[in-house]
């Protein structure tokens, strides 16, 4: 089958290839992919970013979100059979979307969303898993609670506003002027202009901030909490909790350890709390996902889709910034 290779860390363009199709166990369900959906966590992986965290056997191919068709399924599945429409965000150590074909473990798997096309549904496991398992398995966002996302017009941003504020919250984020009356549609309250104001100045007293920017936009972050809030960042830096779950080995732990202490300081002083997020794939919480897209009250935002000749245009326009949602690659 062809699929897009990494064949070494730092790689200027992914590889267009042939590799076998892919091995199925018991569990598994085979899918032939119609469309993926492309994040800046394909491009870091590229780059060599996380390889001491998730060190890949080189080569592998890319990618992490599908939609497709089930064509086979393992001995042990009963809850899918060949035909199925479904999408998953595929588990870390089996990633290679950007391919005609993938096996995945049935329980990462959920049917796609009646009123999505498979596009649609490619762009949304993997910001919608992170917004899930941030606002409501680690925030446990409800009625009254007031959030600042920030990045709101980006993958996770678009889709974490309109989760928010179905869960309740006063929503606040960070956007251009631009993209204004996007994320307004999508639910936000108060929409700071970052290129014009600061947002730690503007807004205070919030209950939850998710971080996907920086370390400065991190620290800055603080002064927008309330005694007893959360900080939740998922560009980092990861911490001691994140790499004991991990079972990273004790010299990545301490290196973990370290590289966090300035951030765990600053948030004791603050007397709020502060965790990396960094999502994992659950086809359970992606069936509650499909609930709410179902009935309309998400809708996956995507910017471009690009056909499959075109990943490398497609990672290099994700590099850029400048993505308003999702983008996707088409292969049917």
């Amino acid at each position: 089958m062809k699929a897009y290779l990494l064949d070494r860390y730092k790689q200027d363009a992914l590889r267009l290839g042939e590799i076998p199709t892919p091995e199925m166990g018991d569990d598994d369900v085979l899918i032939e992919v119609h469309a993926a959906g492309l994040n800046l966590l394909d491009s870091k992986i590229r780059s060599g970013e996380f390889k001491a965290i998730l060190p890949y056997k080189l080569p592998i191919a890319l990618g992490h979100d599908v939609a497709g068709v089930v064509v086979r399924v393992g001995s042990n599945i009963r809850d899918f059979k060949p035909g199925d429409a479904v999408y998953s965000r595929v588990p870390d150590g089996r990633i290679g979307t950007l391919a005609e074909f993938i096996a995945v473990k049935a329980a990462d798997v959920a049917l796609k969303p009646s009123n999505l096309t498979m596009v649609e549904a490619a762009s949304i496991p993997l910001v919608g898993l992170t917004a899930w398992q941030s606002l409501v398995e680690r925030a446990g966002i409800r009625k009254g609670k007031k959030v600042l996302i920030h990045a709101g017009s980006g993958g996770v941003g678009t889709f974490a506003i309109q989760l928010a504020r179905h869960l309740g919250a006063t929503v606040a984020t960070t956007a251009s002027a631009t993209n204004k009356d996007l994320v307004t549609g999508l639910g936000a309250d108060v929409i700071i202009d970052y290129r014009k104001d600061a947002f730690e100045k503007a807004i205070s007293g919030y209950d939850v901030v998710l971080n996907s920017l920086d370390g400065e936009t991190l620290e800055k972050s603080l002064d927008v909490l309330k005694p007893g809030g959360q900080l939740i960042s998922i560009s980092g830096p990861p911490d001691p909790v994140f790499a004991k779950q991990l079972g990273l080995n004790w010299i990545l732990q301490l290196a973990i350890r370290l590289i966090s202490s300035g951030i765990r300081r600053k948030v004791k002083a603050r007397q709020v709390s502060y965790s990396f997020l960094f999502m994992k794939a659950d086809g359970a919480q992606l069936r509650e996902i499909t609930t709410l897209l179902e009935a309309g009250t998400v809708k996956p935002v995507i910017d471009r889709v690009f056909p499959f000749n075109a990943v490398n245009e497609a990672l290099a326009y994700i590099e850029t910034g400048r993505a308003k949602g999702k983008v996707a690659v088409q292969l049917k």
